[in-house]
């Protein structure tokens, strides 16, 4: 059997022991200093030169001295020296120098809220998973700034940060978990709040504003697509002009606009015509007008305009019509734009 308990290797009294009680006092001394453990530093690797009875210290690496060989042992002042437990997994200590709670693993010492760093799930009234590694479930929350009086700034920020600009990052409101609201950056940086005057500004919002550099040939009595293969912006390149057409990049509400100045290539009387289709083979309702007239030789004008809901993927382009006789879409004045407004 052996002479001493398994965890904190308190001394038993043996039988026929003689002066049982210097054993039993050394296993209530011992109980002393790990029961309820307080340590003065966790740092010293040098014993203190002056130490009142019964304070503990844990001791740092490469003990010298009195501490030769004791690192991470708890030592303990006693009379005539030093008295040391080896630390078990699991045990806890109070450091008194930095307020701190230390407790002992496989991998050493260290301070007790560091295993709240790096963790992969948390939960507060709930039950974290994979899908929601923080989760809550709570009916209110406080973030207030740390003072200066206090070592802070007195400001408080929450950042929330996304890898690339064509990611997400926002705040989605719910009920009963379907989304009702959302507020953020998603899938562009596209959300810019002046501080000053509150106006909030969208400098990455899906727009263009297109036209063709070349006067267009155009037959009669056929509707053909305009070549907008130019453009002065185009934002996220929303704009194709090798295809001549504006492309969705996402679901949503679109405002678009085109204007064709038309210019003949003779002096018959032609019915003018513009209007608006949706991949390739749909007029869009309420685009399409027509006058009639005879162009002047550099220029006569005739506009069309649509509010349309379009999903991701769905283009326009901006069609016009000859009637009667050929003619021309003049360069640089034929133009064609448009940005989401939703």
């Amino acid at each position: 059997m052996s002479d001493r308990s398994a965890k904190l290797s308190m001394p038993f009294i043996q039988p026929s022991q003689a002066q049982k009680h210097i054993t039993h006092n050394q296993a209530i001394s011992a109980l002393d200093v790990l029961v309820q453990m307080t340590v003065l530093d966790h740092a010293l690797a040098t014993p203190p030169l002056v130490a009142e009875l019964g304070d503990s210290y844990i001791v740092a690496t490469d003990g010298t001295d009195a501490w030769v060989g004791q690192d991470g042992a708890i030592a303990t002042k006693v009379d005539g020296g030093w008295e040391f437990a080896a630390p078990q997994i699991g045990w806890r200590a109070f450091v008194v120098s930095t307020d701190s709670i230390w407790t002992f693993a496989a991998a050493g010492w260290g301070d007790a809220k560091d295993a709240l760093n790096d963790l992969n799930t948390l939960g507060l009234g709930a039950i974290a998973d994979s899908a929601n590694p923080f989760t809550a479930r709570i009916n209110s929350a406080l973030w207030t700034a740390k003072p200066v009086v206090e070592g802070g700034t007195g400001s408080v920020l929450q950042v929330i940060n996304k890898d690339a600009a064509t990611n997400d990052a926002g705040f989605v409101f719910q009920t009963g978990y379907s989304a009702k609201a959302i507020v953020g950056t998603f899938g562009t940086d596209a959300l810019v709040v002046d501080p000053a005057s509150g106006a909030i500004a969208q400098p990455n919002l899906p727009k263009f504003h297109g036209f063709t550099n070349y006067d267009n040939m155009v037959p009669a009595d056929t509707w053909t697509k305009v070549a907008i293969n130019d453009a002065t912006f185009n934002d996220q390149n929303v704009l194709d002009t090798t295809a001549n057409h504006f492309v969705a990049p996402s679901d949503g509400t679109y405002h678009l606009e085109g204007f064709i100045v038309f210019k003949r290539d003779m002096l018959s009387d032609v019915a003018l015509r513009i209007r608006m289709v949706k991949n390739g083979t749909d007029e869009i309702f309420g685009t399409a007008s027509e006058l009639f007239g005879k162009p002047h030789i550099s220029f006569g004008g005739h506009g069309c305009s649509t509010f349309i809901k379009l999903v991701a993927g769905d283009t326009v382009e901006l069609q016009g019509y000859y009637g009667r006789n050929s003619g021309m879409f003049r360069a640089d004045r034929t133009v064609f734009w448009g940005f989401k407004v939703g």
